[in-house]
């Protein structure tokens, strides 16, 4: 079984940089089949907007160049890359969970169901799910956590563009509808410069509400509040 075989599912270039690979995957492929997904979310911990997942199984003969986590990338090369993924995967799914269902259920939940319906848009069942950090969907397949998975394994990797590029889209279009926010610049994360607009302009619809950081953002409960 391939728990009693370890494999790398990462790879050291020089002596500060660690890659990831599809060594994890060939070995799984190799031992019990496929299809085997990678699943990874974006929008976690911003102040407004969506929390974004995605679910990719990669083609083993067409795996572009060059993913990585996509926060070790830069705004072009994710967006050259999710051209790539996009025009090679086998399957891809993506799944929002609003500031709704952010406010209603909290974060965790709202990302754990991201995650599934994300699995769900995709068009092939997968027999394997490989998801990043340690906490997993419930899904109808054998599902392994891989704590800092976008770091180490492709698949994973994949996964975090496909979400990080979806979401920064959303925002860049939240904020021509809602200027003055600065959601295209910050993605709605903590930044000064969120901090200045909100007190400057109120809340937006689509902000987290019950968020302490909002909320202190706007006097509304004492620093001290904060644990």
């Amino acid at each position: 079984h391939f728990r009693s075989r370890p494999q790398r599912c990462c790879m050291r270039v020089d002596d500060s940089k660690i890659v990831p690979t599809f060594e994890l995957e060939a070995a799984e492929l190799s031992l019990a089949g496929g299809p085997i997904v990678g699943i990874d979310e974006a929008g976690r911990g911003p102040w407004a907007g969506p929390v974004v997942a995605a679910a990719v199984v990669l083609d083993p003969d067409r795996i572009p160049q060059g993913i990585d986590d996509s926060k070790a990338l830069d705004a072009e090369e994710r967006e050259r890359l999710f051209a790539r993924i996009t025009a090679t995967a086998v399957a891809i799914g993506v799944g929002i969970g609003d500031v709704e269902r952010i406010e209603r259920d909290n974060i965790l939940a709202a990302t754990l169901w991201a995650m599934g319906e994300a699995v769900k848009g995709l068009s092939c069942r997968p027999r394997l799910a490989l998801v990043d950090g340690n906490r997993a969907p419930r899904l109808a397949c054998e599902t392994r956590t891989i704590v800092k998975g976008d770091a180490k394994c492709l698949s994973i990797a994949a996964a975090s563009i496909i979400a990080k590029v979806t979401r920064d889209r959303m925002m860049i279009a939240l904020a021509r509808d809602l200027p003055g926010y600065g959601f295209e610049r910050h993605k709605g994360y903590g930044t000064p410069e969120h901090r200045a607009a909100l007190v400057r302009l109120g809340l937006s619809v689509h902000h987290r509400r019950s968020w302490k950081p909002v909320q202190l953002a706007l006097e509304l409960i004492e620093a001290d509040a904060i644990s």
